[in-house]
């Protein structure tokens, strides 16, 4: 497992103040040439706001509101939300394989839903992007969409420039710190802020993007795809959900993606009320890299700690291609004592 540590004043520069354990477990790749494209929108949050963790445990309110996220897993990194009526979608694989362009080493197919197309989805609001990598950026699905779609609202990390910048119109990039509001055709408004991710490349370079996401009622969602996270950089923060790997995939002396005790920690950092795990690493996939990949941990073993860690959480396993609603009300979100 590598370990490294990015320049801490880049993050002094939007936070106000430098991270004393700043380190972020990284896989090298090579480093993308960025392409001059313009940065719609965009919000810096140089001071954090600080958020009041509530109550995980509740009562309902029947008086209240109801505020509600519908999330569909796509198998791999892929996701359509609906927050507040609005289609997100995420990290899009949905025309052919994923094989990063060199099939001999890595290419992987969906177990579930390997003939859902982009035809399939709903009509979609804006695509959020979290890495520059293909399995998160994947220009066999971008390309496509982009031609039925060119003005399609396109938040994403920086390190995605080269790719993104010759196929959407309207994009915002976010470096972790960084936040964008978003309105929607309904005229609801939603925050989109981004986390650190990890490093993907040289230390200096800037790590990828986690993000939470805000709904007009409060209602707020962490995302991250492979269970890289800064402490110090979430520690003021509380959301209602997290959507994160809990299975590790590990190559020889290396950590492709984390899970297990580092998602309960995650959890409880968080306080977060659900706790909704995916298995990207669950493809079919052949190639070199395939037979040396090694899955650690289960989502029951992740369900025991998360028990004895985060008791009041609660696990919601989703099935590819079926919408897990979770709701709460208002009062959920305003700190008073609720229940799912």
């Amino acid at each position: 497992m590598a370990f490294c540590a990015p320049n801490s004043a880049y993050f002094t520069s939007f936070s106000g103040r430098t991270p004393s354990n700043f380190f972020l477990i990284h896989r090298p790749s090579s480093l993308p040439s960025l392409f001059p494209c313009s940065r719609l929108g965009l919000l810096y949050k140089r001071n954090f706001q600080i958020l009041k963790a509530s109550s995980p445990t509740c009562v309902a309110n029947p008086k209240t509101r109801d505020a509600s996220i519908e999330l569909t897993y796509l198998e791999g990194n892929s996701w359509l939300w609906s927050v507040d009526e609005l289609n997100i979608l995420v990290d899009p694989i949905l025309v052919g394989n994923l094989d990063f362009g060199m099939p001999w080493l890595y290419d992987a197919s969906k177990k579930v839903l390997d003939n859902f197309q982009l035809d399939d989805l709903p009509e979609v609001d804006c695509l959020l992007i979290t890495q520059s990598l293909d399995d998160h950026c994947h220009v066999k699905t971008l390309r496509p969409l982009s031609e039925k779609l060119p003005n399609l609202p396109v938040f994403a990390t920086p390190n995605a420039e080269s790719i993104l910048c010759p196929l959407f119109k309207n994009i915002t990039y976010l470096e972790p710190g960084q936040s964008s509001e978003f309105e929607g055709k309904n005229s609801t408004k939603i925050n989109i802020f981004a986390t650190a991710g990890p490093i993907l490349g040289p230390p200096w370079q800037r790590p990828e993007n986690g993000y939470i996401i805000t709904s007009s009622s409060d209602q707020k969602l962490y995302y991250e795809p492979h269970c890289v996270y800064n402490r110090s950089f979430l520690q003021d923060y509380r959301v209602d959900i997290i959507i994160t790997p809990v299975i590790k995939q590990l190559l020889p002396s290396f950590t492709l993606v984390s899970g297990q005790e580092d998602a309960v920690h995650l959890a409880k950092l968080l306080q977060a009320k659900y706790v909704v795990p995916m298995k990207n690493g669950d493809l079919n996939s052949k190639g070199i890299l395939s037979g040396i990949i090694r899955s650690v941990g289960t989502i029951e073993s992740f369900k025991e700690m998360l028990m004895k860690e985060l008791p009041r959480a609660h696990l919601l396993e989703p099935r590819p291609g079926v919408p897990v609603k979770i709701s709460m009300s208002s009062s959920a979100l305003s700190g008073e004592p609720c229940c799912p």
